[in-house]
Parts: structure tokens; C-alpha cells; sequence
């Protein structure tokens, strides 16, 4: 009995030193106290924090300027037998690759008569430019315009053509590329679609770096161009507006501002009909004289001041993904969305010779 009254306190003391510890953690010393040694004392802060693992990843490239745009159709596209958007853009979607709404196509800038025969694109000197599609380089360097070469007063500066590999209705097919800073192709050579042929600049006529992009057909010629708008694929899910205005007596409206604004976003473009002059040279299937490329798909109001009426003329268009849109205006008859007659068979692109004569 002596020995089991001494178990039971002791047992009792232990139990209470357990009930302690669950109720107060004591923190376990960092380094223990040895024999003969002097007490080390730590504070917060007087050891760094290990560094942690690291990773070393490459430095993400420029956001897409045009990142809000979809990518291309892809090239050659055609949703009829009328289309033709044969060409890529000669700007990668890492920069702005659309043209300048204020310079399009037959717009009028620089003096009476003399009417703008393709595009700008405004974009960073130095910028790479691509051939629009595959083909042969037939111009290099200074002279262009003025069929010149080495005329370093030429209004485009540093150029080079294209000859395709490809054909429009049994015609030849060239691309112009103009105010280039430096030139990457030689005369003769052979490129791909995307291959570099120069880098942007602002040599010629230019008030700033941009590239200055034509279409031509059947000659490499500046009397021989056309609308590129109508060349180059659009965005996926967008489409293009084309018209053909006109007044009561069957004469095209020249230089009218036209507004074009979407049912869904409210967004505004303006376009103007195209100028007098002998370069500019309606499609030859839709005859228009007005070309609005890069448009999302959607219902849009079409409004412009016709005469002296005190009135804006409207109608209202739906424009469809990867086609394009067609309405003329004929004076007192007004609107009308009917397509020209489908073409005939004798009509559509066909294939060149793989070797044709070399042809500047």
C-alpha cells in the first residue's frame, strides 16, 4: 500500500506537466548550449533569409500592336470567283500593318490630278518589310516612278518590284514596295511570301517612315495599278465594303467623304470616293470607286452629303466575314446592293509559266 500511495502522486505530477505543455508551446532553442561555451544570443533579422530558387526565363517579346485584330485569311483567299486576296500584308502583326484611312487608294493629297496609287502604312523606320507572295524581284533601288534608274529625286526613294509567280485573268501580277531606308533583294532573285526584301524608311516623298504598297497588272507600270485593299487577305471574321457612286447622269462622285458607322459599336470610319486621274483604275469586275478594307463583320449605316441637299443620302449594308460587301448609288435612284453579273470562267486567275520572260 506504501509503495502504490507514492505512484499515484507522481503519476498525478507528470499528468499536470503534460497539461501545461498543451497549453504553453516552449520554443525549441536554434542551437543548444554546450559545456564551456558562451550563451549565443539571436535576434530577428541578423541571419538573411536564404535566397530562393530562381528561374530564368527569356524576356517575353513585344505585345502584338495589332493584337486586337484577328490573324489573316490565309492566302491565296477567294469566298467567290470575283474575289482576289492573293496577297499577305508586307507588315508583320507585330507592328501596325493596316493602312493610313487618309491615304488610301485614289485619295488626293499632293496637288490637283495627281492621285495617291496605293497605300501607306505607317510604321517604325527600320521596320522589316515582306514580299505580299512568292515571286521574282524586278526592281531594286531608286527610280521607280519616273522609270528611271538611280534618279535619286524619284518620289518613291529606295523601292523594289515583284514579279509573281501567280497571274490575275491571264495578266501578270506586281507588288510595289516604296521609301524604304535600305534594301535586302537583288534584281533576279527569287522570294518567298514573308522573305525580307528592305527595312522601312522615309526616302522620297515622304512626310515619315511608312511603306508605300501598290498592286499592278498587266505592266509594271504607274498607270497600271489598283485598289490593294481589294488584293490583300483580311482579317479573320472581317470583310471589305465596296461601292460605286455615281451622280443622276451616270458620272462618278469624286472626292465625296462617306461615313461609315457600325450598328453594334458605334465606331465611325471614313472613306472618300476616289479622284480624277489617269492612274487610278477601277477592279474589273466591281468597277467601284470606293474601297473600305479591314471592316468587322456587322450591320453598318452608310450616309453622305450628295449635291447641295441639305440632307445626308443613308442606307444601311451588312458586311460578312472573308467577302466583300457591294452597293452602288445612282443620284435620284438611290441605293442599290445588287452585284454586277457573276463573271465568266475566262475570268478567273490562272497560272503563269513557272520561268516567264523577265520583265521589269
Amino acid at each position: 500500500m506504501k509503495s502504490k500511495t507514492v505512484i499515484i502522486p507522481v503519476l498525478l505530477l507528470l499528468l499536470s506537466a503534460c497539461s501545461n505543455a498543451v497549453g504553453r508551446v516552449t520554443p525549441t532553442p536554434v542551437i543548444a548550449k554546450e559545456a564551456d561555451q558562451p550563451e549565443v544570443l539571436f535576434e530577428a533579422g541578423i541571419t538573411p533569409s536564404p535566397v530562393p530558387f530562381q528561374f530564368s526565363l527569356p524576356t517575353p517579346g513585344a505585345e502584338p500592336v495589332s493584337a486586337w485584330r484577328p490573324p489573316l485569311y490565309p492566302i491565296p483567299w477567294a469566298m467567290s470567283p470575283y474575289d482576289h486576296f492573293y496577297f499577305a500584308r508586307p507588315i508583320a502583326a507585330d507592328q501596325v500593318n493596316w493602312p493610313i484611312p487618309d491615304y488610301r487608294y485614289g485619295g488626293v493629297f499632293f496637288g490637283r490630278n495627281i492621285v495617291h496609287t496605293g497605300v501607306d502604312i505607317p510604321t517604325p523606320e527600320g521596320t522589316p518589310i515582306m514580299a505580299a507572295g512568292p515571286g521574282t524581284i524586278v526592281w531594286t533601288g531608286w527610280g521607280l516612278f519616273t522609270e528611271t534608274p538611280g534618279n535619286e529625286d524619284d518620289p518613291y526613294g529606295l523601292a523594289v518590284a515583284i514579279r509573281h509567280d501567280f497571274g490575275y485573268n491571264d495578266q501578270q501580277l506586281y507588288t510595289i514596295y516604296a521609301h524604304m531606308s535600305e534594301i535586302s533583294v537583288i534584281v533576279g532573285q527569287h522570294v518567298e511570301t514573308g522573305e525580307i526584301v528592305g527595312s522601312v524608311g522615309a526616302t522620297g516623298a515622304a512626310t515619315g517612315p511608312h511603306v508605300h504598297f501598290e498592286v499592278r497588272f498587266p505592266l509594271n507600270s504607274f498607270f497600271y495599278t489598283y485598289n490593294p485593299e481589294l488584293w490583300i487577305a483580311p482579317p479573320q471574321g472581317w470583310g471589305v465594303l465596296v461601292g460605286r457612286l455615281m451622280d443622276e447622269k451616270g458620272e462618278l462622285l469624286q472626292q465625296v467623304n462617306i461615313t461609315v458607322r457600325s450598328e453594334k459599336t458605334n465606331r465611325v470610319f471614313i472613306v472618300r470616293t476616289y479622284g480624277k486621274g489617269g492612274a487610278v483604275n477601277p477592279d474589273p469586275y466591281y468597277n467601284e470607286n470606293l474601297v473600305l478594307g479591314d471592316l468587322p463583320a456587322g450591320i453598318y449605316k452608310i450616309s453622305f452629303r450628295y449635291a447641295d441637299e441639305k440632307r445626308d443620302r443613308q442606307t444601311w449594308v451588312e458586311v460578312f466575314p472573308g467577302q466583300v460587301t457591294y452597293f452602288t448609288f445612282n443620284g435620284t435612284d438611290g441605293f442599290n446592293s445588287e452585284r454586277p453579273p457573276i463573271p465568266t470562267l475566262d475570268f478567273l486567275p490562272s497560272a503563269l509559266p513557272a520561268t516567264p520572260t523577265l520583265q521589269p
